[in-house]
């Protein structure tokens, strides 16, 4: 029974190391991912700290990771990890069968799980623990250093995540990398199926509201009224753009996004995702980089999901004058994990992305 104790003791700790290690590498990823569940779950209350929730227990899963493999203070550590799996399980097992959740983010982006995978993942790591829970009073400390150990791994934890949030994460796992084609990426894979939607427009009479499709709704009959349209998925396809939302509009709604992705000159997005949450210290960098653009040297755009008088005011504040275009919020906080964040294009090619406080 100790070599399978050992065995499963070394699985668990790899694993959650290994899980905590991929999202403390991005630890903003996992917080929108949490924002996601706290919607579906009715616990927008806790969108706030969602990012705080993200730091802990990817903090969490590298220090319980660590203490199982050296055996530190199991009777504690079985406990919270046994605790911890249940409530993962709990999760997965409701974005499996719910199908309100494609994907958990378990590992991150770097490493994407169906809903299916992740819950049996789930499951069978619950057994493993259980396992170490029932025998947790005879595991002992491998060696006497384990305390020291036990606390490097506690400063490792949350100092990466430090460092990632001042600047970037180490290993860009997201379709905006460095080096990337932006309109390569918007293309489906080869001999991808894409998904088919039918336009539905809703009409109302005497008070109930009934779906139609383009060949059938009542154009002829004026005791329907109009309500609403929208896309009903009909068939799902196997595959999806790993890009699917770049779309730059000016403040008219005129779309820019070919025109700015096919710019000769070299292109700098200034990305803001929201322009009253924005950080400090890029004015002088961004204002040296906009005489280059007063110069003819290089085109600039903001890209932000703010409204027009959030962008006016924004840019009076800052002393900016290049023009400002909007974008979806999601798709920002995917091209850029920091507010505000530069990215340089040629030709629609990423050739730079910096964290604000990292701008050249």
């Amino acid at each position: 029974m100790k070599i399978i104790l050992n065995l499963l003791r070394i699985i668990v700790g790899v694993l959650f190391i290994f899980s905590g290690l991929i999202k403390a590498n991005d630890p903003l990823g996992l917080s929108y991912k949490m924002e996601e569940f706290f919607e579906v779950l009715h616990l927008t209350f806790l969108s706030p700290y969602s990012l705080a929730f993200s730091i802990i227990m990817n903090a969490f899963e590298i220090i319980a990771g660590v203490a199982v493999l050296i055996g530190y203070r199991m009777r504690i550590f079985s406990v919270l990890l046994l605790l911890l799996i249940i409530f993962f399980t709990f999760l997965t097992g409701y974005a499996l069968f719910s199908g309100t959740i494609r994907e958990c983010g378990c590992f991150g982006d770097c490493i994407k799980l169906t809903a299916v995978e992740t819950f049996w993942k789930d499951v069978i790591l619950l057994v493993m623990i259980l396992v170490i829970f029932f025998y947790r009073n005879t595991i002992q400390p491998l060696f006497k250093g384990a305390g020291a150990v036990f606390l490097l791994s506690v400063l490792f934890a949350f100092g990466i995540q430090r460092y990632t949030l001042k600047h970037l994460p180490l290993f860009d796992c997201l379709p905006y990398k460095v080096g990337n084609n932006i309109p390569e990426k918007m293309k489906l894979p080869p001999g991808a199926t894409p998904d088919v939607y039918e336009m539905m427009f809703i009409y109302e009479k005497n008070g109930e509201k009934k779906e139609f499709t383009a060949d059938n709704y009542p154009w002829s009959d004026s005791t329907w009224k109009f309500v609403d349209r929208k896309d009903k998925l009909v068939k799902k396809g196997n595959a999806e753009p790993a890009i699917k939302d770049f779309i730059l509009t000016d403040l008219d709604g005129v779309n820019q996004t070919e025109a700015i992705l096919s710019e000769s000159k070299p292109v700098y997005l200034f990305l803001v995702l929201n322009t009253q949450k924005a950080g400090s210290g890029w004015d002088e960098k961004i204002k040296a980089l906009q005489q280059q653009w007063k110069n003819q040297q290089v085109v600039i755009y903001g890209v932000t999901a703010s409204t027009k008088e959030e962008i006016a005011a924004f840019k009076q504040q800052h002393g900016l004058e290049f023009p400002f275009v909007q974008m979806d919020g999601v798709a920002i906080k995917t091209a850029g994990r920091s507010n505000p964040a530069l990215i340089l294009l040629n030709k629609g090619t990423i050739k730079g992305k910096w964290h604000y406080n990292d701008i050249p």
